[in-house]
């Protein structure tokens, strides 16, 4: 007969691989972090990078609403019409919590619903190809 391949208790087959959410190489910003970069003065320095030979694409091709770069512009257009793109763009068309938003739920204030933020794909230009 040999060994059951089961061993310990129920419990264990629930464990968490930690080291995979301890992991930062391939953590993304989080959407209040997008949204901050966002922002007219922000956004102008991040779609308009200095060549940089150590970032993915020299850091010419980046999404500012997924924050990644990508290799050339066919490829970023690409990324444009994607799903992932698309879930990210309605991710982002609720404005971030606050800090008023978090005591109002805790019972110090009256509700507010949060606002709906009009969210569209950047453009793209195309003297960069």
């Amino acid at each position: 007969m040999g060994k059951s391949k089961q061993t310990g208790n129920h419990k264990s087959d629930k464990k968490k691989n930690i080291a995979k959410t301890w992991k930062t190489k391939r953590r993304t910003k989080d959407l209040d972090q997008i949204h901050a970069d966002m922002k007219p003065e922000v956004a102008a320095k991040l779609l308009h990078q200095e060549v940089d030979y150590d970032v993915t694409g020299c850091a010419q091709h980046y999404c500012l609403h997924c924050a990644r770069y990508f290799v050339d512009m066919k490829s970023l257009k690409e990324h444009f019409k994607s799903k992932v793109h698309k879930k990210r763009l309605k991710q982002l068309r609720e404005e971030p919590y606050t800090q008023a938003e978090a005591e109002r739920a805790a019972g110090m204030g009256s509700y507010v619903p949060p606002k709906i933020v009009e969210v569209k794909t950047q453009t793209v230009e195309e003297d960069m190809d």
